[in-house]
């Protein structure tokens, strides 16, 4: 069945509901209408067949001797008072013998024309007539002799009246019932899509200010819950992202707000009046730096947005994670004994992945450590191998039943110092976010490090977290291990090579 295509769901389930109910109804009054047809049919040749047998055995009298207008007055006697029956007889010439009700009858067949064998109907006179003929043999020694043939007629107008109106009735219901079951489709339809006009109605409000709007989902059908479920998480992706994308214009207009205004301070000054060529190299210099800062800062920027479009590239090459780690060590070697703080390395570990990117995520967390730990302090790094079940980057790659859970590098960096507080880890991996303004006083950093560091990890299909308590921290990455990779540290060349920030 072929529906408009501008009809709205419920109109199309409304009238689908009418349309399987009237077929369904048809197919149930076309089987009644020939089962009772049938039956008045049966019932009709049963008494034809009586008839015919009442008229051949008056016709056919127990005493051959009585006259045939005797048997023909028993006839009219038999059949008094039965305004449904008519009897035709006829000689063998085709003569009409005798006739009782000769109007239902046909002028053929008063006139000698061919008689029925079987029952056959005809319309006689407005009456509705069905008629079976016999041939019926008189008995030897009759004055007449011979055979008659006699013509029972049978008046059907009662039973076709009643199957017509039987059958305006079936349509009659049919009617109503399509209507009905029209009506209650559209009823169910339309409470049953509630749900559906509330997603649109509120899909219409939605706006940047509107975002905290959610659908109930106790109410809602099975066949929609999954739908409105899905709406409210869009909305709440929405509204996270908006909540980011609101906070990360804040916080960078505040941190850009610093450096432009140093900029604009010291060109102010140097230009209030004459100065000789040293002094504005000096304010030169000092804007240089300004505007490295903010270099540094659109390029973390533009990097956490490629990151979390997911356009970071996936290196493919062997990483020895202690060779960067002591690598990094050298680099930090000088920092770390201007400050008192000593850096260790211990262990190893083999990843692939982009070997740069890896090192610049390391390098983040180093150089934050260095940063908190004070005089007398350690950093201590450490590097394993595990097969460790539960973590991001096991539960990530496949495994099969009963396999052994897939390797996993483990790189640890722990700082002796003063902990973060337990209500600031959560959100200490958010872009610009400090944990404390003692801990913002250590360092000009933006507060984008750790968050590239997280990028880092995740595109590499790991993950990282932090904990930190009785004057320690430690920040654990779990990265997917190479093949190949041993929990037995080789003896790394020490490089001088200076990390990627």
């Amino acid at each position: 069945m072929s529906l408009p295509r501008s009809l709205s769901l419920t109109a199309r389930l409304a009238l689908l509901f009418a349309a399987m109910t009237a077929s369904l109804l048809i197919v149930v009054g076309v089987v009644i209408g020939r089962a009772v047809e049938h039956h008045f049919h049966e019932l009709d040749d049963h008494e034809l067949a009586g008839k015919l047998t009442l008229v051949g055995n008056l016709l056919q009298g127990a005493d051959p001797a009585h006259p045939l207008d005797e048997r023909l007055l028993q006839l009219d006697d038999a059949f008094a008072g039965q305004d449904t029956v008519a009897v035709l007889l006829r000689d063998g010439d085709g003569r009409v013998l005798h006739a009782i009700q000769p109007h239902f009858f046909t002028r053929a067949q008063r006139e000698g024309g061919e008689l029925p064998a079987a029952s056959t109907p005809w319309s006689q006179d407005g009456h509705e007539v069905i008629g079976r003929a016999a041939r019926i043999t008189l008995p030897e020694g009759a004055a007449e002799g011979g055979a008659v043939l006699a013509l029972v007629a049978l008046d059907v107008s009662h039973h076709i009246h009643f199957l017509d109106t039987l059958r305006r009735g079936l349509w009659l219901g049919i009617s109503a019932a399509a209507i009905a079951a029209a009506l209650l489709g559209w009823l169910a339809a339309h409470r049953g899509l509630a749900p559906l006009r509330r997603v649109t109605a509120t899909a219409g409000q939605l706006s940047a200010e509107r975002l905290g709007e959610r659908l109930a989902e106790d109410d809602a059908p099975a066949e929609v819950r999954e739908l409105v479920e899905a709406f409210n998480g869009m909305l709440a992706r929405l509204e996270g992202s908006f909540r980011r994308l609101s906070e990360f214009s804040a916080d960078i207009a505040h941190e850009l707000r610093t450096p432009i205004s140093n900029l604009m301070t010291h060109t102010q000054v140097a230009l209030a009046q004459t100065r000789s060529n040293e002094e504005y190299r000096d304010v030169l210099a000092s804007n240089m730096e300004e505007f490295e800062r903010i270099a540094r800062m659109v390029g973390d920027m533009l990097f956490l947005a490629r990151a979390e479009d997911g356009r970071l590239p996936r290196g493919d090459e062997a990483v020895a994670l202690e060779a960067e780690a002591h690598a990094l060590a050298e680099f930090y070697e000088a920092l770390a004994e201007a400050q008192q703080v000593s850096l260790t390395v211990r262990g190893a570990a083999e990843v692939r992945g982009d070997r740069l990117m890896l090192r610049r995520a390391l390098s983040n967390l180093v150089s934050n450590a260095l940063r908190h730990t004070p005089a007398g302090g350690s950093v201590r790094i450490r590097l394993r191998t595990t097969n460790r079940r539960g973590t991001r980057a096991a539960a990530g790659a496949a495994q099969e039943p009963g396999c052994a859970a897939p390797a996993v590098a483990e790189i640890e960096i722990e700082n002796d110092g003063e902990p973060i507080p337990p209500e600031q880890l959560e959100r200490i991996f958010d872009r610009f976010h400090r944990a404390s303004a003692k801990r913002r006083s250590h360092g000009e950093g933006a507060g984008l490090g750790l968050a590239i560091t997280r990028s880092i990890v995740h595109a590499h299909g790991g993950h990282i977290h932090a904990r930190s308590a009785a004057g320690t921290t430690t920040f654990s990455i779990f990265l997917p291990a190479e093949a190949s990779s041993s929990a037995q540290s080789p003896n790394p060349q020490r490089s001088t090579q200076e990390p990627t920030s």
